[in-house]
């Protein structure tokens, strides 16, 4: 990839988390609106990958349904309806292996899920590390990794392999 498409990549990201900081976007079109009238032409197609990257999801406040960042919600229950439709639509599979627990999901989400795992602060997670398609969960002491992923897969609507 060329260092100017990065240099707008970077840019346009980094525009929309400004614009849905500072006032609710209700949808991908009204993303891509406001990009246009900052002067990013872009396609609805390019908007939908971009907020995936950002880890993006629709919360709603002050009964508006809109987007948000990671890290621009505190509410626990904010934080924990987040995770909840992340693993729903991205797990693919969680495994215990000791103290660990190995998250599958489809390639470049590994990173969404393991962030808002860190946001929704459940006690029995010490830690996430996260690559493209899997990511770890570090089980404190005191938790077991098979309780973990049993967790895990229950909110997905899996049962355990």
């Amino acid at each position: 990839m060329s260092e100017e498409l990065t240099v707008s990549k970077a840019r346009r990201q980094r525009l929309i988390g400004e614009l849905i900081r500072s006032a609710p976007v209700v949808s991908q079109e009204d993303l891509v609106e406001r990009l246009a009238e900052q002067g990013l032409a872009v396609t609805q197609a390019t908007v939908s990958r971009d907020l995936a990257e950002l880890g993006a999801v629709k919360v709603r406040r002050r009964d508006v349904l809109s987007y948000a960042l990671p890290g621009d919600f505190d509410a626990p229950e904010i934080a924990e309806a987040r995770l909840r439709r992340l693993l729903t639509e991205w797990v693919v599979g969680a495994e215990a292996a000791g103290n660990l627990v190995v998250v599958k999901t489809p390639p470049a989400t590994a990173h969404v899920i393991a962030s808002a795992l860190d946001h929704a602060g459940w006690p029995e997670v010490a830690g996430t590390i996260a690559g493209d398609d899997t990511l770890m969960l570090i089980a404190r002491n005191g938790h077991a990794a098979e309780d973990l992923a049993a967790k895990i897969l229950a909110l997905t609507g899996q049962e355990r392999a």
